[in-house]
């Protein structure tokens, strides 16, 4: 028997050797930790946010109530089984055929799935409704946002009125707080699916049919959501953030991607924007205002004002970004991105041009 289900009673017993029985006792004691893990609010259903959230939490809870009551109601019907069972007394051989019992049995069975029929109505008509609450929503956007699924990490577009006003982003989506936004969602690669439980319910990715998704966040915060999807090989490592401001908040962060990438500072930013023009990144990322224009990669033209690198996977500092310049295959193994020769130098300086670009 393995000792992961020998050791909780061994070690009791002192039977398990020291160390083995300090192993066991970690993860015994980490059991509860992992429970409780689940009741936190980060990326979690149980804690809406919006409008589409708070419908799909009621679901939830009314079908976490009738399956409840279900398993409940079973286990009742079992014990009186087994009870009367036991206190019975009678003599009587298993092959004689009672009619009083056997027409209880039937109005039992009867009962049961009648109950039974009547429970999945009740579901199925809740869904529906929820479903068409949600539906209801679209058509009151103020905003619209238009997000792409690649392999692994998100594009965020705000189309403008003309090309030239679009604002592209990756892995984060700014909306302002109480306004239902327009998201609409496409994949050019595989199928994904977006989902920010504290705002919305899933939404699948298929390459070549958009579909559109609706969300509202009803005050200001940062939402982290997943893709839902396998998607190959980094599909944990695919995530997104929803910040919702205020409405003068957006607009400034609206006003500030809308603006191309601000020149070189000093000679350090100098020779990284060089060493970046000069090399196999400006073959996959843009850069407005410089002649990178790749599409292969997200934009960077703002890339030091996002919070994260490689859809979530690190912090956004100058040691992380070093690191993800350096070696991306180390962090993020299958990644789009190839590791770029640099020198010491070079690195540095192109980790401090990128930092600059907020």
């Amino acid at each position: 028997m393995s000792l992961a289900f020998t050791c909780p009673t061994q070690i009791l017993t002192g039977i398990v050797p020291g160390k083995a029985a300090q192993q066991c006792l970690r993860w015994v004691s980490a059991a509860p930790m992992l429970v409780l893990a689940g009741c936190g609010d980060r990326q979690s259903a149980l804690h809406a946010h919006g409008a589409n959230a708070r419908r799909i939490l009621d679901l939830i809870w009314s079908f976490s109530a009738v399956a409840g009551a279900t398993w409940l109601l079973v286990m009742l019907v079992l014990a009186a089984a087994l009870l009367r069972r036991r206190l019975s007394e009678t003599t009587r051989s298993p092959l004689e055929i009672d009619s009083h019992q056997e027409r209880r049995f039937a109005q039992a069975v009867g009962s049961a799935m009648a109950l039974t029929v009547l429970a999945l109505v009740m579901m199925t008509t809740a869904s529906f409704f929820a479903g068409k609450s949600i539906a209801s929503l679209s058509g009151t956007e103020t905003l619209a946002v238009r997000i792409t699924g690649h392999q692994w990490w998100w594009e965020v577009r705000y189309p403008g009125d003309d090309r030239s006003q679009s604002i592209v982003t990756a892995n984060e989506i700014h909306v302002p707080v109480g306004e239902p936004v327009e998201v609409e969602l496409d994949s050019l690669d595989v199928i994904h699916s977006f989902w920010v439980p504290n705002l919305a319910g899933k939404r699948d990715l298929i390459p070549g049919r958009p579909s559109q998704l609706t969300l509202i966040a009803d005050k200001p915060g940062t939402y982290r959501g997943q893709c839902a999807e396998f998607c190959g090989y980094q599909h944990a490592h695919m995530a997104i953030t929803v910040i919702a401001e205020s409405r003068e908040a957006f607009e400034a962060w609206q006003s500030r991607q809308n603006a191309v990438a601000s020149a070189p500072g000093g000679e350090e930013e100098r020779r990284g924007q060089q060493a970046f023009l000069s090399t196999g990144c400006a073959l996959c990322h843009t850069i407005r205002g410089t002649p990178a224009s790749g599409t292969v990669g997200p934009d960077l033209t703002h890339l030091a004002s996002r919070r994260a690198l490689a859809a979530d996977t690190l912090a956004m500092t100058p040691g992380a970004l070093a690191a993800w310049i350096a070696d991306p295959q180390s962090i993020k193994p299958g990644a789009k991105m190839p590791r770029i020769a640099l020198s010491a130098d070079d690195l540095n300086a192109v980790v401090t041009y990128l930092g600059s670009l907020e």
